[in-house]
């Protein structure tokens, strides 16, 4: 795996590139959590008088998808990023529990046995979903606010097949082999920043190959299925969240359109949206720069509130 310098030289390449201006680049720590028996890992930038920030990631992704928007923000926030149950170096679940419900259980054990104070949740796709479960839940009056990055009750078809249809597990292989479908998915990103921001994602076997580090066995058209009538379901619950909410939207995304975010926030008691230019699904990897502005605009919103101070 990266060593610490050569973390620190992939931050500085990543910042640069985002054209985001960081004073100094910090590599964060590696910190491990036992939640009802399972062990999280989160990552931890540091400054734990400031206001609390946890990031929530995407399905198959890892904590370290947040790492451009967290070393921009760790000066004034405390930034926490955490592996979901089932990825990165979070244990995988025995039971096969992934269902929302079992995210939002950990994350409100994580909140609790961490003592966050009105932490804000930034949530991206499923990460988005796990916040807006936990939040409907009855822990909206816990947290001060929720930002969920491309996802809603309500979603494009579509997109969200083509998310299901990369899903398919080619089996272990050389670190070049990963390297090479990420770019042909991802095409517009930096090749240097994309190979080490992968090799997060990846564990090496004993015979020297390579093999994603997520649980595989969660990835079945039921559990899909079974997350999207969750998802649904969530609509019902939206007037119980009373927290501010903003609802981001990537402008390139075919997941959730714009009609769909407005009409989301629209259905909350305190709900806003935005939009990021040069971004689709995953918006915090294809435009930091544009996602770290939207945010600290919410959070300067947020900013008279109790548990939020200024950015």
């Amino acid at each position: 795996m990266p060593s610490q310098a050569e973390t620190v030289s992939h931050l500085r390449l990543a910042s640069e590139l985002a054209g985001l201006d960081v004073a100094e680049v910090r590599v964060p720590g590696d910190r491990h959590i036992v939640v009802d028996g399972l062990r999280l890992h989160y990552l931890d930038w540091g400054q734990r008088a400031r206001p609390p920030l946890l990031f929530l990631h995407g399905g198959r992704m890892t904590a370290h998808t947040w790492d451009v928007v967290c070393l921009t923000l760790c000066s004034s926030y405390h930034c926490l990023a955490l592996d979901l149950r089932g990825h990165g170096d979070s244990e995988w679940s025995p039971a096969l529990d992934y269902a929302l419900d079992a995210h939002a259980r950990d994350i409100g054990g994580l909140i609790r046995e961490l003592a966050l104070e009105r932490p804000v949740l930034v949530g991206q796709s499923l990460g988005g979903m796990s916040a807006l479960a936990h939040a409907a839940a009855g822990a909206a009056d816990e947290l001060a606010g929720v930002a969920l990055l491309d996802v809603g009750p309500d979603v494009q078809l579509q997109g969200a097949r083509r998310i299901i249809d990369h899903v398919a597990d080619p089996g272990p292989g050389p670190v070049e082999d990963f390297v090479r479908r990420a770019r042909a998915r991802h095409p517009q990103r930096d090749p240097r920043v994309l190979r080490h921001s992968l090799l997060h994602n990846l564990r090496r076997l004993p015979d020297a190959t390579w093999t994603w580090k997520y649980d595989p066995r969660r990835l079945t058209p039921e559990h899909f299925a079974s997350l999207m009538a969750s998802l649904e379901r969530l609509h019902d619950c939206a007037p119980a969240i009373a927290c501010p909410v903003l609802v981001v939207r990537g402008a390139d995304s075919d997941v959730l359109s714009a009609e769909q975010a407005a009409t989301f926030a629209a259905s909350l008691p305190d709900g806003r949206w935005a939009s990021v230019a040069a971004a689709g699904h995953n918006i915090q990897v294809e435009n930091p720069r544009g996602l770290v502005r939207v945010l600290r605009d919410f959070l300067s919103e947020l900013a008279g509130r109790p548990g939020v101070g200024a950015a």
